[in-house]
């Protein structure tokens, strides 16, 4: 006895230039998979994509430039590193975060949004068990042991931009919403967990990523100075109050000598002039204490030279630059403030690492994003650039109209 054979499930796609095929479910699974991703290279910034990886790339040769430095300071008679030692494992933790960073990417904005929040929520509970159950290194607890190590303070930087933006947003459903006083009770609750571990470094960052997104909001003029004068007063109160400030501060305005970490990382910078002494080829990268993180910055200036200082400069302003371009004629307010917080946070980091290793800022102990070396870091900072790719995402046959914060200020 014969069976009839099982019919093929047939379903109609839709072609690119409008036309209608028959295709099997099997072929059209792997077809809405293909048009998913070109989707998405349609609808990326290509420009902004290519200045982040210029600089993923930048960060591996540097690390490779510094590692040996850092591994011969690191080695113990028991144990010797091999010069390339943080290389291999920074090459590691790229490739997780380059991951990352795709899938985050690919989401919808809302989507990412959401995943944002939840993220932030989640770091909020890691800061709190820091205290308690977290690792301390170099005078510091700040990380929590999870099988590897975790900086929650780092992962909480684009859900806590992105969480602002989206409070924020809410006066254009309602002015009356009280979202300033909401968003100053969460940059209060962010800042006394971070100062509790000490971080000052990052406490400083988020505040001027929280300042920026109040100040794009559309607040009125007054409020602007009332926010001013309460960071003023902040600053003040950490230098009299909170020996971590003091500390830093009064390190900075003394000047420093020529053993402290600051002088070492500038002495550094400028010891390969302007095309530098080569790869390998520098000497003062020896002595710096954190040659890998925190002054890479430096043994770049060493061993490719001042120029090459000078194009990470340009690609990091490109980068707000193309930012700000993308959102001229947005007309969304959370995006606005979402991508330029998370711009804010990449941007302001780079150049207050910049300006340590140029002797012209107190030392934070903060890595220069997407070039120094990190674990839990590198992959927070590129799940951050995924989350800023993907708010900024746009049909490119959709015609917007341009948002007005004059409007909202008025209101």
């Amino acid at each position: 006895m014969s069976t009839a054979p099982t019919p093929t499930r047939l379903v109609t796609t839709t072609t690119p230039d409008g036309g209608v095929r028959v295709v099997g479910h099997g072929a059209r699974f792997r077809r809405s998979r293909r048009s998913e991703l070109l989707i998405w290279w349609r609808e990326i910034d290509r420009v902004l994509l290519t200045l982040i990886l210029s600089l993923v790339v930048i960060g591996c040769i540097a690390v490779a430039a510094s590692s040996p430095a850092s591994a011969h300071r690191l080695s113990t008679a028991k144990k010797a590193l091999g010069d390339l030692y943080f290389f291999w494992i920074h090459l590691r933790w790229v490739a997780v975060g380059m991951v990352a960073m795709f899938f985050a990417s690919v989401l919808p904005k809302e989507a990412a949004r959401r995943g944002a929040i939840l993220l932030a929520a989640a770091m909020v509970v890691g800061l709190f068990l820091v205290p308690l159950v977290g690792s301390e290194v170099k005078g510091a607890r700040r990380w929590l042991w999870l099988g590897f190590s975790l900086q929650p303070s780092e992962f909480l930087k684009p859900g806590f931009a992105i969480a602002m933006a989206w409070v924020l947003s809410w006066r254009v459903r309602d002015p009356n919403l009280p979202v300033i006083p909401i968003t100053v009770a969460m940059m209060g609750l962010v800042a006394a967990l971070l100062m509790a571990q000490p971080d000052f470094g990052s406490t400083v960052l988020f505040g001027g990523v929280w300042f920026v997104l109040v100040l794009l909001s559309g607040l009125s003029f007054n409020k602007i100075l009332w926010s001013m004068g309460a960071g003023v007063l902040g600053l003040i109160a950490a230098y009299l109050f909170y020996p971590n400030a003091t500390h830093r501060i009064d390190s900075f305005l003394s000047g420093g000598s020529e053993f402290d970490q600051v002088d070492l990382a500038m002495r550094t910078l400028t010891n390969g002039g302007w095309s530098g002494t080569g790869l390998w080829l520098g000497s003062r990268k020896n002595a710096l204490p954190e040659a890998h993180t925190d002054y890479i910055f430096s043994v770049i200036g060493e061993e490719f030279g001042l120029i090459a200082c000078a194009i990470i400069v340009l690609i990091y302003c490109a980068i707000a630059l193309r930012v700000l371009m993308r959102l001229l004629d947005e007309d969304d307010l959370f995006t606005i403030l979402a991508a330029a917080g998370l711009t804010a946070q990449l941007v302001g980091q780079a150049f207050i690492n910049i300006l340590v290793n140029l002797q012209l800022f107190p030392s934070k102990g903060m890595t220069l994003p997407l070039i120094s070396y990190g674990g839990s870091s590198t992959i927070a900072l590129l799940l951050g650039v995924g989350l800023l790719l993907a708010i900024t995402r746009r049909n490119p046959y959709l015609s917007r109209e341009k948002f007005d914060v004059t409007d909202l200020v008025r209101k």
